[in-house]
């Protein structure tokens, strides 16, 4: 039935992959299912036969579909089917773009999709990397034009040792989580998030990396070589190369002008008009070709920029090819909120607000990994009026939450445990405006709005990016790109970190990839950048985090109970808890492992809280003081829960320091009280004393038998647990 069926097996990083071709999909233009340990992966790609009219750009889509049947697991929704991709399975399918990209015609426009489902996970083996893999065969062996292979890996550092490919034992050990994917002879993309790595060991892991993929890269290769279809041809979209001369020589003085400033509002304003004189010179001798004309401009731009960079070494800024744009940083601009940074670069400006909570406030993952929930979260929204445009919000796309990804796993390494710190964080940056490097700027942002919030961070950390031209074997690259660098250049290479080292990297290629002397120049120029934004601007409006939180922010104490003594303080139908709850204004959590968080906008309500949870799970001790609540009088004295279900009796003689001739001349029902426990008999029953509380409060030493209770007309009080 299957007569084009072929299988294809490996060795990658130790392990056996296998591709299957021929089987699944035929429709598409080239598909495969990977398998990688007990993780299987099936990619489809298809393209249009006809290009989109319209636009200036490939068509290009990717998606991750993370199917929960992968790890036997029913989807938590109500439909209980998938529903919009996960946050996880956006980045992942970022992940595999990247690489991919830029290999395909820049003048292509025909729609191309690539669908990685996955449908089985093994924990030792990367889906995302496994997904990337079979994108690279489907397009590969597929009749789309594109210059693959490509191959991807992630590499760990473990003990000290770099690992290719690390296990889920590994994972959970590793100081780095790096993904590497190369082309035949160059390093396509590279992201990372680290626990303060140097740059001499990232570079070592990258090439680690590399070397690794070459041999998948030649694996594809025979596969391809084998099975593979012809490329078919499609309608290219440059323009003619003599309109492009001739917008060249109408307009390449004007755009330099236009083009030679520090300020986009004005390089806005002055292309304006040359834009109109090109279409007014040219629109008869090129009629309907608008579009082409407006692509020549573009080029010309282009050009025009990159010559400076690779022959003048000038920028359209005036900035020296190192020099960073001016910086200021600040804190505290929001009152109410619980901490905020603002942190400028040139026209790059992020303000972003922090937010604690409580433990369970933590994000709820739904998810094929073994990541359940997330208790550091990180929100980046860029609305249009940052670039000077207007359009309706639509919520966050996928390049929002890839920055705001970047920023989370940027600042993931110096946030201090839950231990530590038992608050959930979420931290939202908000682009105010954008000429380039946002999300190095809401890294900035964010550590600044931390520290304002007085979270213990390990270490304040920034980021930088680092820009590329390139020119046959000629390159440069040059420190804090702006927009029309990165529009006009070939690379973005987003590095952040603290003093001692790197926290994550993203990297970004407009060409098919990077040497290594390229890599290790752009480390080294973003290391020195790193420390200059973090010593001279950061650390001079804030140097460390605030030693106290903000009065508007919850107070978190921490206690561990007996497990088995939970059901007691939650109570039947969780009346106890929420009791204590309402009585003290407050929010409790309690985890199985008995450790209880007890949040509150005021410390003492916190106190209040903690001291009846610790009552209610730990018996009552002699000669340990308590607040408890007058419950009922008697002729004979007063009864007083010091807890839920924790009640004992205050005789009348131990009501007040002095003589009570009646006890609703000293309490009544209702009234707070501090007590002492000073008797409990065998059959569990409690004694309490206002008197003697009293007395050590203030210092006052009681004779023996006034401390005690007198025996007589006692009936029966109780610890009702």
């Amino acid at each position: 039935m299957y007569e084009n069926f072929k299988t294809f097996s490996t060795e990658f990083a130790g392990r056996t992959l296998t591709v299957e071709t021929g089987k699944m999909a035929q429709l598409a233009n080239g598909s495969c299912l990977v398998r990688y340990g007990e993780t299987a992966v099936f990619c489809a790609a298809t393209a249009s036969a006809k290009p989109r009219d319209g636009i200036d750009f490939l068509p290009l889509s990717v998606d991750f579909e993370e199917k929960l049947y992968s790890v036997g697991k029913i989807p938590g929704s109500f439909t209980r089917r998938e529903g919009k991709p996960t946050d996880k399975a956006i980045l992942a399918s970022r992940v595999i773009d990247r690489p991919i990209r830029p290999l395909f015609p820049k003048d292509m426009r025909n729609d191309v999709t690539v669908v990685c489902t996955v449908m089985s996970v093994d924990p030792d083996c990367s889906p995302e990397i496994t997904g990337m893999i079979a994108a690279s065969v489907a397009l590969s062996i597929s009749d789309i034009p594109w210059d693959g292979p490509i191959s991807g890996i992630s590499v760990g550092l473990v003990d000290g040792q770099i690992v290719l490919n690390p296990n889920a034992e590994q994972q959970e050990k590793s100081e780095l989580q790096l993904t590497v994917a190369s082309t035949a002879d160059l390093v396509a993309m590279i992201e990372a998030g680290a626990y303060e790595v140097d740059n001499d060991t990232m570079f070592d892991a990258i090439m680690k990396g590399h070397a690794e993929n070459q041999k998948m890269v030649a694996f594809i290769k025979d596969i391809q070589s084998q099975i593979g279809k012809t490329k078919f041809t499609y309608d290219s979209t440059n323009p003619d190369e003599q309109m492009y001369e001739d917008v060249k020589e109408l307009a390449l003085d004007a755009v330099k002008e236009a083009l030679d400033t520090d300020d986009k509002r004005i390089r806005d304003e002055r292309l304006r008009p040359v834009y109109d004189m090109v279409h007014e010179k040219l629109d008869e001798k090129y009629p309907e070709m608008e579009a082409q004309l407006e692509e020549c401009l573009y080029k010309l731009q282009k050009f025009v920029v990159r010559r400076w960079l690779l022959d003048e070494n000038k920028r359209v800024d005036g900035r020296g090819i190192d020099e960073i744009r001016p910086l200021s940083a600040e804190v505290g601009l929001l009152p109410r909120v619980h901490g905020s940074g603002l942190f400028s670069r040139g026209q790059t400006q992020v303000l972003t607000i922090a937010t604690l909570g409580s433990i369970s406030d933590s994000q709820l993952l739904d998810g094929i990994d073994n990541e359940e929930t997330k208790r550091y979260m990180h929100h980046y929204n860029m609305p249009s009026y940052s670039v000077g445009e207007t359009r309706p919000s639509r919520g966050p796309g996928r390049r929002e939450i890839g920055h705001g990804a970047l920023a989370e796993r940027a600042l993931v390494p110096v946030i201090p445990s839950e231990e530590e710190f038992p608050y959930s964080l979420r931290l939202v940056s908000e682009v105010l405006s954008s000429n380039g490097s946002t999300s190095q700027g809401s890294i900035c942002g964010s550590t600044l709005a931390l520290m304002d919030a007085g979270v213990p961070i390990k270490a304040p950390v920034a980021g930088i990016s680092c820009g590329l031209v390139t020119e046959g074997e000629r390159f440069m690259t040059m420190v804090d790109i702006q927009g029309l660098e990165d529009f006009f250049g070939d690379m973005d290479f987003k590095v952040a970190g603290t003093h001692k080292g790197i926290t994550a990297i993203q990297m970004d290629l407009k060409i098919h990839g990077l040497t290594p002397a390229i890599i290790k120049e752009a480390l080294e120029k973003t290391y020195k950048a790193r420390l200059y934004i973090l010593d001279e601007v950061m650390l001079k409006a804030i140097d460390k985090p605030r030693p106290e939180l903000s009065k508007y922010a919850p107070k978190v104490i921490t206690t561990k109970i007996d497990p088995e003594k939970i059901r007691e303080v939650i109570g039947s139908g969780g009346k106890v808890i929420q009791k204590i709850q309402a009585d003290c204004s407050c929010k409790i959590d309690i985890t199985d492992d008995g450790q209880v968080f007890i949040q509150a906008i005021d410390t003492e309500n916190a106190k209040r809280a903690l001291m009846i949870v610790e009552t209610i799970a730990n018996d009552p001790e002699i000669g340990a003081i308590y607040k408890g609540r007058v419950t009922r009088l008697m002729e004979f004295g007063a009864f007083v829960e010091i807890a839920p279900g924790k009640e004992g009796l205050v005789h009348i003689s131990q009501l007040d320091l002095n003589r009570v001739d009646k006890v609703e001349d000293i309490v009544n029902v209702g009234d707070e009280v501090v007590v002492k426990v000073t008797e409990i008999d065998d059959q569990g029953r409690l004694n309490l004393s206002r008197k003697a509380a009293l007395a050590q409060m203030q210092g006052i030493e009681l004779p023996p038998e006034e401390s005690r209770p007198r025996r007589s007309s006692r009936p029966g009080f109780k610890n009702r647990h």
